[in-house]
């Protein structure tokens, strides 16, 4: 009986199955989603005429930011543009979430800079919990030390007088309350004595930069000096004089004033320069024993000597050059020294070089000596000095090198070559990209800090203590367990046998054993020398990873910039190893124009020869095609700022030639208008001459 239960249960499924199975409709296929249409701005051509040549811009109205029916158009044009890209990138959501954690997690764990030693002091800013903006702190480096956590500078507690050893001395949130919920500071300076903190903050109700003097002591404002429109500040007298520029309407610093701290005299105006074209400031040297203003113009280049123990004296003319010229003065046990790329017997010069006089010296015109014999393969990209060392930044042909000289000079051996004076070199990791000297405020201390960036190592914040040759690296991320170390306290003794390896290591011929939390066994980095239009190298940097590197087929992001003289910004980003991983490769043109190689290659990429820089950056894009380091369908351009100009160009020049493009630019609809723009075309014309117009045609 129960089997025949059971057969006829299975015959009725089977039934039902049928029935199921004939009333069953396919239903219809759905065609997938038409793909979004792409907005177009409406065209408004607006015809331009200048000496016998005549164009169209269809949107130049996009730019008349003061048209309020030109601007609501914009208005809708850009959230039609804003929709087009979500439904566009919509089925990327996934991949844009991982790519946002991945981008997160490598976000550095420090909320405060390394601490900077300066006499007894360490200063540093860190960003407190839920907080917008950093606040200034110190605390005494010897008082209650075994309280001082050097990887968490605001710990430190003294559980027996039950008192913080921190100091604030500016809180920038307090300071966003003062100026409207903002708070930028573009100038600050403690006083030698550090008793007081002079600093600037943007006021964007008056748009202009407003100076204050904090007393540290009791943590108040000082009731003077007050002022408005400051562009340079500087300290005098052991910290009870500052000496402040002011900018007037058209944002040109041309008053100098002396403001004594604890009187009630009124601010005593230096300097009050007249002539439209004269732009002023003012500094300190490194010890402290004197000021130097800068009046620069565009007939001349002067700067001027002030004793810092009588600010009020007169000051004296110690040197005068010809117009956009780079002159710093810092002083040492009497001496002057001047790191400039003036002319030199009125014949252009393309690099820095160091001059010194005795700060005594009675000729008039001063006479200033070479310290070195100008070296053509050797050049001094920067100079830093303390009590007992100088520091050199130096360069061969692109390879970067750090060595110190001990102070004062030996008098046989000043106008020899920089190698006769016994250089010692300083460790570097390998394809150093840019070396940026600390603060280094301390000018009795021989401890010098520097930042190392490298395309394949995070920034290394590294101390090198110049008398003992002990160096430590104070501050770098460490990608590999993702996390930060931080090494503050751990030094490493360069040994004679250590330092010969090393100064072969600078000239690439060996390695050595510093240990660096580099990235090269993970990512190759390769330099090439790729020939322009012209038949000029451009140098051309090139970043992958070791597993995902196929000849032809990697995508690939060309980066530019090309401008003002700047080295080209070729640091470690921790966000681009999200695309290293994915089999990207990252390329660096060094364009003409920017900074690295002298002033002639600035020269040759501004102004009339501003095109050199385009063409530059396209002949890169072509080397990474037709050496099959890129696939030809797979580039994209970045460039941000003035690069953004560049990449733009080099788009409308070639369209076929990229895929996309990664901008980050002021006005980028005027700059894509034309290879150059309407409005950059006229500006450059009015700039400059004829000359230039026809050069962008």
């Amino acid at each position: 009986m129960r089997h025949l239960l059971t057969v006829g249960r299975r015959h009725l499924i089977r039934h039902r199955g049928i029935v199921q199975v004939a009333n069953y409709k396919p239903q219809k296929v759905q065609p997938p989603p038409s793909p979004p249409s792409q907005p177009k701005p409406p065209k408004k051509p607006v015809s331009f005429s200048l000496h016998g040549e005549s164009w169209e811009d269809e949107y130049n109205w996009m730019s008349q930011l003061t048209d309020r029916v030109a601007m609501r158009h914009m208005d809708v044009y850009m959230e039609q543009e804003e929709k087009y890209t979500e439904a566009v990138m919509s089925d990327t959501e996934r991949l844009q979430s991982k790519l946002q954690s991945e981008m997160a997690s490598r976000l550095a764990a420090e909320l405060s800079t390394p601490p900077v030693r300066w006499g007894p002091w360490l200063y540093y800013r860190r960003v407190e919990e839920g907080k917008q903006y950093p606040v200034l702190c110190r605390r005494l480096a010897s008082l209650h030390e075994e309280f001082i956590s050097n990887k968490s500078p605001a710990a430190g507690f003294d559980f027996t007088s039950g008192k913080k050893i921190e100091q604030k001395l500016l809180d920038h949130n307090r300071e966003a309350e003062r100026f409207g919920g903002y708070a930028y500071e573009e100038k600050s300076e403690i006083s030698p004595d550090h008793r007081y903190l002079a600093y600037t903050m943007f006021d964007k109700d008056n748009d202009c930069f407003k100076l204050s003097v904090r007393d540290l002591n009791f943590g108040s404002l000082c009731s003077k000096p007050h002022a408005d429109r400051v562009s340079s500040i500087a300290w005098a007298k052991n910290g009870q004089a500052l000496l402040y520029v002011v900018t007037n309407d058209k944002q040109r610093p041309f008053r100098l004033y002396c403001s004594m701290l604890g009187t009630d005299a009124e601010d005593v105006l230096l300097m009050d320069e007249s002539q439209e074209n004269v732009h002023l400031s003012i500094r300190h040297t490194k010890d402290y024993q004197f000021l130097t203003v800068n009046a620069f113009s565009i007939q001349s280049s002067k700067v001027f000597l002030i004793n810092a123990a009588e600010p009020l004296s007169d000051m004296t003319l110690v040197w005068e050059s010809e117009a956009n010229v780079h002159c710093i003065i810092e002083h040492h046990q009497g001496y002057l020294y001047l790191f400039t790329d003036a002319s030199i017997q009125g014949k252009p010069v393309d690099h820095h070089y160091l001059l010194y006089s005795p700060v005594d010296s009675s000729c008039s015109p001063r006479n200033w000596e070479n310290v070195f014999v100008n070296d053509q393969q050797l050049i001094i990209e920067d100079v830093d000095y303390c009590n007992s060392h100088m520091l050199l930044v130096t360069r061969e042909g692109r390879k970067y090198g750090l060595c110190s000289i001990p102070l004062p000079l030996a008098n046989g051996k000043v106008g020899a070559p920089l190698k006769e004076f016994n250089p010692q070199p300083l460790p570097l990791p390998d394809h150093v990209s840019q070396i940026l000297p600390g603060p280094n405020s301390d000018f009795y201390s021989s401890t010098m800090r520097c930042t190392i960036t490298s395309p394949v190592m995070p920034d290394a914040v590294v101390d090198y203590d110049l008398k003992s040759g002990k160096w430590i690296i104070v501050q770098q991320q460490n990608l590999l367990y993702e996390r930060t170390r931080v090494l503050y306290g751990s030094a490493s003794s360069i040994s004679s046998s250590q330092k010969s390896s090393i100064s072969k290591n600078l000239s690439g011929n060996e390695d050595d054993d510093i240990t660096w939390n580099d990235l090269s066994d993970y990512y190759a980095c390769e330099e090439y020398e790729v020939s322009s239009y012209d038949g000029v190298s451009i140098p051309l940097t090139i970043l992958y990873s070791r597993n995902k590197k196929k000849n032809g087929e990697n995508p690939g992001l060309l980066h530019g910039h090309g401008a003002y003289g700047e080295i080209l910004d070729k640091r470690w980003r921790n966000e681009l190893k999200s695309l290293l991983d994915r089999g990207w490769v990252i390329a660096y043109a060094d364009v003409r124009g920017g900074g690295g190689a002298g002033k002639k290659w600035h020269h040759d990429g501004r102004g009339t020869k501003k095109l050199n820089s385009v063409k530059d950056y396209i002949s890169c894009a072509k080397f990474l095609i037709e050496r099959e380091v890129v696939e030809e369908t797979k580039l994209a351009g970045w460039g941000y700022s003035a690069g953004g100009l560049l990449v733009a160009s080099a788009i409308n020049f070639c369209p076929d030639l990229f895929r996309a493009a990664v901008l980050k630019v002021i006005n980028f609809v005027a700059t894509c208008t034309f290879p150059f723009s309407s409005h950059f075309k006229i500006l450059l014309y009015t700039r400059y001459n004829l000359v230039s117009f026809a050069a962008l045609q």
